[in-house]
């Protein structure tokens, strides 16, 4: 099978180059990249004014499945993640059972096998169950396929366990991904503690719930000289800890997530459920301070922390509904708006979408002869209304129902098969 896409523009920031041109596909592998393609015989996918780039990759979803497939399972999130633009995402170890055995991840392959072809990568739980309390059997879930280790959803709280899951995880070239959070601080928190949670009569998180776990989980990684990734990054306390570290010579990498560039937590005084998020909608000097961080290189990447949840579980009272908003099918247009405002380059957007390869240790993030032809196409100018109900995600909890957004997928290409293209 041949594919070509041509004329697009090819922004590459691993090759270092951003130019018109046309990429050849054959059997699922790119085998030219050039000006004028030979298009006999082959499917022709015109990118004229669209942006062509090395697919992008998620490092930070919640698929639900096994134990909660009526938030979301496995072949539902793959179709959300193509409509956004992934054909890589890695998933989080909070399903039911844990993800803290090999039968679990060898289900989790499995039922991707069966999907839409976008490549699932599974990330195992640290401690057995999730609970903090010891060791998961690591050595094996390496053997059977994790590509790294978390207990995103909660912290390890003792330090002792911590130290006991990095130098563990690294005999198997594992990175470990911390879920910082002081639970003391934010256990009973509805959201971000400062003026808004004042006004709106809520509990409120600090900041420092968050920057104080992140600084002893960088301690730790900087002692052991061990790799560590940093999630969802939402406050300017904590960019100022992770740079702090950063510039000492330890090996952190860390994300930040869309809604943490794009809302605050002014946007809960409606007490929409769909604006509870873990950690929570910081203030408007956070947000900015995230937006400089991803500037500056240190936040690393962008992740969706996707977590679909059912209207039924969200249409509560507001202390009693759970954290998390569905993010794969609106990230791609919510951060593009960095580049509308010309705060970020295109390289950057897109070296952002794709860093993940690299963090995690996986082959992609290039456009290159002889490498799979994983390829995301985007337009940057198509304009149009987020429309939940359009969602290819089997949840809809999103607050941003009804945001008029600029930049959207034009098609989405998993080893030189179009697996998405735009329809509206």
């Amino acid at each position: 099978m041949k594919l070509v896409v041509k004329n697009g523009t090819v922004v590459n920031p691993l090759v270092g180059k951003t130019e018109k041109t046309s990429i050849v596909i054959e059997n699922g592998v790119v085998t030219e990249i050039t000006k004028n393609p030979d298009t006999k015989g082959a499917e022709v996918f015109d990118a004229d004014g669209l942006f062509v780039a090395p697919g992008f990759i998620d490092i930070h979803v919640h698929f639900r499945d096994p134990g909660f497939e009526y938030k979301e399972d496995i072949i539902s999130g793959l179709e959300a993640a193509a409509a956004g633009g992934f054909t890589s995402v890695c998933t989080m170890p909070n399903t039911k059972p844990a993800a803290d055995n090999v039968e679990t991840i060898r289900y989790m392959y499995e039922r991707a096998s069966k999907g839409n072809g976008v490549k699932l990568y599974p990330i195992a739980a640290a401690t057995k169950g999730l609970k903090g309390e010891s060791l998961a059997p690591i050595g094996e879930l390496a053997e059977g396929g994790a590509i790294a280790i978390s207990d995103d959803g909660r912290p390890i709280q003792n330090t002792d366990l911590l130290k006991r899951v990095m130098e563990y995880a690294s005999t198997f070239d594992m990175m470990y991904v911390s879920h910082s959070e002081d639970l003391y601080l934010s256990e009973t928190a509805q959201m971000n503690e400062g003026y808004y949670s004042t006004v709106y009569g809520m509990t409120g998180c600090p900041v420092v719930g968050e920057a104080s776990q992140i600084a002893r989980d960088c301690m730790m990684a900087e002692y052991l000289k061990l790799p560590i990734h940093i999630a969802h990054v939402s406050a300017a306390l904590s960019v100022d800890v992770i740079k702090f570290f950063k510039e000492r010579g330890a090996k952190i990498t860390a994300e930040t997530a869309p809604h943490y560039i794009t809302l605050t937590d002014e946007a809960l005084g409606g007490f929409d459920t769909n604006t509870k998020i873990n950690p929570p909608l910081r203030s408007e000097a956070d947000r900015l301070a995230v937006i400089k961080a991803l500037k500056d290189g240190i936040i690393d990447a962008i992740a969706t922390d996707h977590a679909p949840h059912h209207q039924r579980e969200k249409e509560v009272e507001f202390n009693n509904a759970p954290s998390g908003i569905v993010g794969l099918e609106t990230a791609l247009p919510l951060v593009l708006k960095l580049y509308h405002d010309k705060e970020l380059p295109i390289e950057r957007i897109v070296e952002l979408f794709t860093a993940g390869y690299k963090i995690m240790g996986i082959e992609g993030g290039r456009i290159e002869v002889g490498k799979p032809a994983d390829i995301t196409v985007f337009d940057p100018s198509y304009q149009w209304t987020v429309d939940k109900n359009m969602f290819k995600s089997k949840s809809h909890n999103t607050p941003f129902h009804g945001f008029h957004v600029k930049g959207a997928v034009s098609a989405t290409i998993v080893n030189g098969k179009i697996i998405y293209s735009r329809d509206f």
